[in-house]
């Protein structure tokens, strides 16, 4: 099939989404970019707009319905993490049966035509630009972070300097357990003392 590419991309990107929640404390839920603009939205709210927007895109545009409230009973960081990765789940298995025709077949995105194939792409980088942002409010409260596409800063620093690439966890299995035990994330390195920008003070 011509789009499985688009279909293991997005299981490795349901994946990503729950790494960088994992990341956060219940504590850090109201944390926003800067505090009192409500302009940037707060963890708590980037969670929300994920699984909401997520589940209308689905529903909407391309047809997959999985049959659950998007938010968890309980708005907390771990129950977020399982109903995201339930969810996002039953999307993936519903994805996985569909044929070419299906992918190529014109949908309506917003109030123009588009193929679902230009839709699941545009929702992946949808999904990425929201966690990008969230990445960005790791660093401001200060914490670690793992990897997502590649090296960070903690897992060793810039690529030409072969730092490695570290996942918090291997799958989302052991996410799920570890997280719901109190979490046992992979260690980190930090640079070494190496620059961790290409541009260095």
């Amino acid at each position: 099939m011509r789009y499985t590419f688009l279909v293991e991309s997005y299981a490795t990107e349901r994946l990503k989404v729950v790494s960088v929640w994992s990341e956060f404390r219940d504590s850090d839920l109201p944390f926003r970019p800067r505090q009192g603009d409500p302009r940037g939205r707060s963890v708590h709210e980037q969670m929300v707009h994920q699984c909401v927007s997520e589940d209308l895109w689905f529903r909407n545009m391309l047809g997959i319905d999985v049959g659950a409230p998007p938010l968890p009973a309980r708005e907390t960081r771990l129950e977020f993490i399982r109903q995201y990765a339930e969810d996002s789940g039953k999307r993936l298995l519903a994805l996985q049966q569909k044929d070419d025709a299906w992918w190529e077949e014109a949908v309506k995105f917003f109030d123009v035509p588009r193929s679902r194939a230009w839709v699941m792409v545009r929702r992946m980088t949808h999904t990425s630009h929201h966690r990008g942002q969230l990445m960005a409010m790791l660093r401001m409260l200060g914490y670690e972070v793992h990897s997502n596409y590649g090296p960070t800063a903690d897992t060793g620093g810039l690529m030409q300097n072969h730092a490695p690439t570290i996942y918090a966890y291997a799958d989302l299995e052991t996410l799920l357990q570890e997280e719901s035990a109190g979490g046992s994330k992979a260690p980190l390195p930090g640079a070494g003392g190496k620059p961790v920008t290409e541009r260095p003070d």
